[in-house]
């Protein structure tokens, strides 16, 4: 191996002998991958087609050693690093141009233990490869709703999906996690051990370390469900919403049901006449006995005249997959994002209008309802702030040809901006896309202090800093 160049973290650049370079990978167990390796095209693509960074290295680990080893190199030689898990993070910060990429994506190992209702994850795993494990016992841990997912991004993050309302979010299901800390240091973060670190990790991202493993409680859930879509003209998605909206004022815990609006694929059930036209969907789920679900999902599904009402009991791997063929990786996506505590007459009236005006057939614009057990938690009992019940609007641009990427980027900042008035002011950090740093305060609110002041304590340097970035020196000085 000859001497590289590589990033700096300040963005400069260093070179690193031979040696060192020899030294690094007698260390790891697993794959050290340079540019012109077989594998380190596919190493370095995510999700997100946008994202064509080339690291300088690529270290794919497949134990917690190899992740203290690579930590340890980044240090010592001052490189702008960042950490891959599932590479599905819509700002594409799993990859950085120049420094050393931390591949995480082998470590996918999940070992359920049926009676403590507890489950091990490796940070590889995505949303499938635990619903695989959990599922065929009968249990689950509450996640997000794409099956191609990392787990360690969405926990990170916060976590919500279809089943949150009955069962927290993801954050709030995790018991313990194994976490290399910029020093190179190996720590186990829970309620009992080095309790500031893992009241951070729970919301306040990648910016504490690389976790190596998660253990999460589960609940006894599935492995039927009663899920599906009702699907409207879009010509009638005013009223819908209005009536939606009021039908969620009394939906017990068990029942979610978000909304989708966007141009029909070529689904099954629906008339051909409909393949392509705007529609508005109501996707929901019951979590609980199939028969009180059909009950108490009757007022959203007597709503308005819909083309189809596909409802009905379904195997819970099934529905957690029901998306991934609209979300499939290689596509060009662009995220915006606002939570509101309320669905206004005014949001609702922003929102249809742009649907109007779709770049694409990809792109959609959905809500999703949190709230339930989810909000129940205090604001300050996690990093993870934004608990009073509301919905979560992303518009989500997605398209093929790069010439299309002016187009759809501002389509979705335009609803951003015309939605604003009417929208809380936080954020979710998972759908925040690489330019919307300046969020990152708003997302944490009265949380956003003692996250910066134990960022400062584990990673002074801001050694992981490709993520919705705490900076921890300016952040406490400008605070």
């Amino acid at each position: 191996m000859n001497a590289m160049s590589f990033t700096t973290l300040e963005r400069g650049k260093t070179t690193i002998d031979a040696a060192a370079l020899e030294a690094l990978s007698a260390q790891i167990r697993g794959t050290v991958l340079r540019e012109g390796d077989a594998a380190y095209d596919d190493a370095r693509s995510i999700w997100n087609a946008m994202v064509d960074r080339r690291p300088g290295l690529i270290v794919c680990c497949v134990g917690a050693s190899d992740v203290v080893a690579a930590v340890n190199f980044a240090r010592q030689n001052g490189l702008l690093v960042s950490v891959r898990g599932g590479g599905h993070n819509i700002a594409g910060s799993a990859v950085c141009d120049g420094g050393l990429m931390i591949d995480l994506s082998m470590m996918k190992s999940v070992r359920v233990d049926v009676a403590a209702r507890r489950a091990w994850v490796g940070p590889g795993a995505t949303l499938a490869d635990v619903d695989w494990e959990t599922q065929a016992f009968g249990l689950a841990v509450p996640t997000g709703i794409n099956s191609t997912t990392g787990i360690a991004g969405l926990t990170l993050g916060g976590g919500f999906g279809w089943i949150t309302r009955k069962f927290g979010l993801t954050i709030d299901n995790l018991v313990s996690a194994d976490v290399v800390t910029a020093d190179g240091k190996l720590l186990r973060a829970s309620h009992n051990e080095n309790p500031d670190l893992f009241w951070a990790l729970r919301g306040g991202g990648g910016n504490f370390g690389v976790v190596t493993a998660f253990e999460f409680q589960l609940h006894q859930f599935g492995p039927q469900v009663l899920s599906g879509l009702v699907v409207h003209p879009f010509a009638d998605a005013e009223k819908v919403l209005r009536e939606y909206r009021k039908a969620l004022e009394t939906a017990p815990d068990e029942l979610t049901c978000w909304v989708v609006m966007r141009q029909a694929p070529p689904l099954p059930f629906l008339p051909d006449e409909w393949h392509g036209k705007e529609v508005l969907v109501l996707a929901m789920c019951y979590c609980g006995d199939i028969q009180a679900g059909e009950k108490a999902t009757q007022t959203l599904r007597a709503i308005g005249t819909p083309i189809a009402d596909v409802v009905g009991p379904n195997p819970f791997t099934g529905w957690q997959q029901a998306f991934d063929p609209l979300l499939t990786p290689g596509a060009r996506n662009y995220w915006k994002s606002h939570d509101f505590t309320e669905l206004s007459d005014s949001a609702i009236e922003v929102t249809t209008a742009a649907v109007s005006q779709l770049p694409g057939p990809e792109c959609e614009i959905f809500f999703g309802h949190v709230g339930g057990a989810a909000g129940r938690v205090r604001a300050d009992e996690t990093a993870f702030p934004q608990r009073s019940s509301h919905f979560v609007m992303n518009v989500h641009a997605r398209w093929r040809e790069p010439a299309m990427d002016k187009a759809c980027i501002d389509w979705a900042r335009g609803i951003y901006e015309a939605a604003r008035p009417y929208a809380a002011g936080t954020a979710y950090v998972n759908f925040m896309p690489e330019d919307e740093i300046d969020r990152v305060e708003a997302a944490y609110g009265d949380n956003y202090r003692r996250l910066l002041e134990i960022k400062q304590r584990y990673d002074p340097q801001n050694l992981f800093r490709m993520n919705q970035n705490l900076r921890p020196k300016e952040g406490l000085r400008a605070a």
